[in-house]
């Protein structure tokens, strides 16, 4: 892939568990439309910082994840789009990452940003309602809670479908820390 022209936009990433990724990419290439579907599973925490921050948002990535233990966080369900279908994802912890991050460059957040967050793993986007439903009633009885803790934290750049990947930081203070 070329390298990203430089206003490219920054998207930061809640990176996931082999076993969680594993799990939640097969379901998003067996049900995300195949035309469309040029990522594999993720956690979006912000769509777009600002090309600027090109220094500063890693550093401040780093020392967020030597700061904390991997956070806990839960599979929670299915989450309807409307045209579409997630994994909900329940982790306060990380949703306290993503508040310190957010503190931290609050002035640069565009509007949905800046916004709440319910974290999920979209596996299904953009198709007719009546499609989602019937993969909501597929996946929901199969789909159980089940606890897991985020690895990470990413950046890439958006490249308009694609996505460059920049960094991971994994967390690693100690969870009893």
């Amino acid at each position: 892939m070329a390298s990203a022209p430089a206003n490219a936009p920054f998207i930061v990433t809640a990176e996931l568990p082999g076993e969680v990724f594993a799990w939640a990419n097969a379901l998003r290439t067996a049900h995300f439309p195949p035309e469309r579907n040029h990522l594999a599973a993720h956690v979006t925490l912000f769509h777009s910082f600002a090309p600027s921050l090109r220094e500063e948002l890693p550093r401040e990535l780093a020392r967020l994840a030597g700061d904390h233990a991997p956070p806990e966080a839960m599979v929670d369900g299915l989450m309807d789009l409307g045209g579409g279908t997630a994994i909900a994802l329940r982790s306060e912890a990380m949703l306290a990452i993503r508040e310190e991050i957010g503190g931290r460059f609050y002035t640069m957040l565009t509007a949905q940003d800046r916004g709440g967050k319910r974290l999920h793993i979209t596996v299904q986007n953009k198709v007719e309602r009546k499609l989602a439903l019937a993969l909501q009633a597929e996946l929901g009885p199969a789909t159980e809670p089940r606890p897991f803790r985020f690895t990470g934290l990413g950046m890439h750049r958006y490249l308009g479908p694609h996505w460059e990947q920049v960094g991971v930081w994994k967390f690693r203070r100690a969870k009893h820390a």
